[in-house]
């Protein structure tokens, strides 16, 4: 076992080296020059999420698909991560990873546009739709739709579930010292009494959880930037210049460089907003929507409100806390935002434990329907149940065991996902830019398919 786990680390690194960086960035940039800059509408795709859609054709509001792709996507890698990446990469990192995720609005639109543009009505009357549909449909690789759904169900395993559910009990256990066996048969019962109901029901929960957790983070982040006043102009300069120019950083992150910055701001952007993954325009297909367009708008405020908002302020909490509090320990990403948030007083590390947990039980939730659809793709609506069954299990078995080698397994199904998925959105960005002049740039939003 140590041995695999050893190569499935190689292969992981080999993975999320500079050529996936590459392409992963080189995607969001070419979609971003061709799609005339489709960040401009943030405030467009903000408005439209929240607006239902009820007449149009679908199985969850446009607001229940993004609040579901959102619980899947803000995890602990927008708390951990962005740690990670500034103890590796020095503050830099943090710009770095803000940018990434402001070119990445421009593929996460794509990805929600080939998602409604491709996706099927089942015998059933369900909505069903994601890379795998616009491969076989829209380009007509069967092969690599078929690669794409088995990694995906694959990472559902680890990623979206394994690896949450063991954050959520040693968290539970670390800070109220709680068995991680009671914990895993809570998040288990609670975990199986949602995803049991289907689609529907996930996305009602996550757009319940997702704006409480996500406004009370927010919310504890300014607080903690209130706290650190003095130190937030210093973090924010700081962040800028040693982005560019690394001995600005000064102290203990000497010998971080901009290769180093870039590297590890633009690897955890890309992980942490799946901009380009392919996993969010799987749920995308199921909106209530009346052209591909307002969904894959609604679609880009995703990645706006997960790494431009949280993963940046988790960045400037972290670096200010740094400045105020020069005994914290920035060398290990693990333990960094810990020691950062429990320096402020009554709330830093409630705070971060509500965080965590929340984050972690929305991002099993959501990853459950993805790898739901992805299943249904390779065998059929039969073998859902039996998947829920597997699914719900394995977050007692999360819970309860070690899991180096199932992050690295996850590690590595999440970059094989990317590489099909981006293949789709070049091959097909004729077609992405014929939709979004029909309906955006003509001033057609609400026009309906078809017409």
């Amino acid at each position: 076992m140590e041995r695999l786990n050893q190569i499935l680390t190689e292969v992981s690194g080999l993975l999320w080296g500079w050529p996936m960086i590459i392409l992963l960035l080189g995607t969001h940039v070419y979609l971003t020059i061709i799609l005339r800059f489709p960040q401009r509408k943030i405030f467009t795709a903000i408005r439209l999420s929240v607006k239902r859609d009820a007449t149009a054709t679908g199985d969850v509001s446009q607001f229940g698909s993004l609040a579901t792709a959102l619980a899947a996507t803000i995890g602990t890698g927008n708390i951990i991560g962005v740690a990670t990446a500034i103890a590796l990469g020095g503050p830099g990192a943090v710009l770095w990873c803000w940018l990434t995720g402001v070119f990445g609005i421009s593929t996460k639109y794509a990805e929600g546009l080939l998602a409604i543009k491709y996706r099927v009505k089942t015998k059933h009357g369900k909505m069903i739709g994601g890379p795998m549909y616009a491969l076989e449909y829209g380009l007509g690789w069967k092969w690599l739709a078929v690669l794409f759904a088995v990694f995906t169900a694959l990472a559902s395993f680890g990623i979206g579930n394994t690896v949450q559910a063991n954050a959520i009990a040693t968290v539970a256990h670390e800070t109220y010292n709680i068995d991680p066996v009671v914990t895993g048969a809570v998040v288990c019962l609670l975990t199986g009494a949602v995803v049991l109901g289907g689609v529907k029901s996930i996305a009602r929960v996550c757009g319940l959880l997702v704006p409480f957790m996500a406004f009370f983070y927010v919310l504890g982040c300014i607080y903690i930037l209130c706290v650190n006043a003095p130190y937030l102009w210093p973090a924010l300069k700081l962040i800028v210049l040693s982005a560019f120019q690394p001995d600005a950083a000064g102290g203990g992150f000497v010998g971080s460089t901009v290769m180093m910055a870039a590297r590890y701001g633009i690897a955890r952007g890309l992980f942490s907003n799946e901009s380009g993954m392919g996993s969010a325009p799987i749920v995308a297909a199921a909106a209530q929507t009346r052209n591909p367009v307002r969904q894959a708008l609604v679609s880009s405020s995703g990645t706006f409100w997960d790494t431009v908002v949280i993963c940046a302020m988790t960045g400037l909490v972290i670096v200010s806390s740094v400045l105020a509090y020069p005994d914290i320990d920035f060398s290990n990403g693990a333990t960094l935002t810990k020691a950062a948030f429990s320096k402020i007083p009554v709330v830093g590390t409630p705070l971060l434990t509500f965080g965590l947990l929340t984050f972690a039980f929305s991002t099993i939730l959501g990853w459950c329907y993805y790898g739901e659809r992805a299943v249904e793709y390779l065998r059929g609506r039969r073998w859902v149940i039996c998947y829920r069954v597997a699914y719900i299990a394995a977050v007692f078995l999360g819970s309860v065991t070690g899991l180096s080698l199932v992050w690295n397994l996850a590690d590595c199904m999440n970059a094989l996902m990317a590489i099909p998925n981006l293949l789709s959105l070049l091959f097909l960005s004729g077609v992405i830019v014929h939709e979004t002049r029909k309906y955006l740039w003509r001033g057609q939003l609400d026009r309906e398919m078809g017409n």
